[in-house]
């Protein structure tokens, strides 16, 4: 009987099957030109430069942690009798301040103890504007003649803006007057006072 080859079974491989490679596509590189050759990047550069700068608007710095309390005279000496005040048993001499400072004081004085109508102050620690003059006086910042400048450069303010009053106490127990409206004439009245070098 003649010899014939093997014969194997369709499932079963007389040679092992060799592990398939899997085949790495190539990628064509793109673009073809490098984008400064094809005139896009000069393209942008030309577009942006012809854009208006952006206005910068100077915006103050805040501390993410809180700041500081600061008392309502900070930056201003505290008042000291000299020995010759202590012997003779009167108060110390007033730091003296211009106008506008002690407009500033008295804005600041609101500020730390609260705004009041209707009376010089209470027994909270608030006060009005004409209250806050008056501690800010009786705290040793500035004289008499300071507070009355003072005064006329709040009057000022107020006529000027159309808000004419008999007195800046007026203004201030008016029932359309706010606690910021009080501020914002003091902060007015401190700028005119500055400039004007009072």
């Amino acid at each position: 009987m003649p010899r014939t080859a093997p014969t194997t079974h369709p499932s079963i491989s007389a040679v092992p099957p060799i592990p398939a490679v899997p085949l790495v596509p190539t990628v064509p590189t793109w673009p073809p030109a490098g984008p400064d050759d094809s005139g896009l990047v000069a393209e942008i550069e030309a577009y942006l430069a012809s854009l208006p700068a952006p206005a910068r608007t100077p915006v103050p710095y805040v501390c993410r942690y809180g700041s500081t309390p600061r008392p309502w005279n900070a930056g201003h000496p505290e008042p000291r009798a000299t020995l010759l005040d202590r012997t003779l048993r009167r108060p110390a001499r007033p730091v003296p301040v211009s106008a506008a400072d002690h407009l500033r004081l008295a804005s600041r004085y609101i500020g730390a103890h609260g705004w009041l109508q209707g009376a010089m102050w209470d027994g909270s620690g608030r006060v009005c504007l004409l209250g806050a003059q008056a501690v800010v006086l009786a705290r040793g910042y500035g004289t008499p003649a300071t507070v009355r400048t003072a005064r006329v450069q709040l009057m000022e303010v107020l006529h000027a803006t159309g808000r004419p009053a008999r007195s800046p106490d007026e203004f201030n127990d008016r029932p359309t007057t706010r606690e910021g409206d009080v501020h914002q004439l003091l902060d007015r009245a401190a700028a005119r006072a500055a400039r004007l070098g009072l």
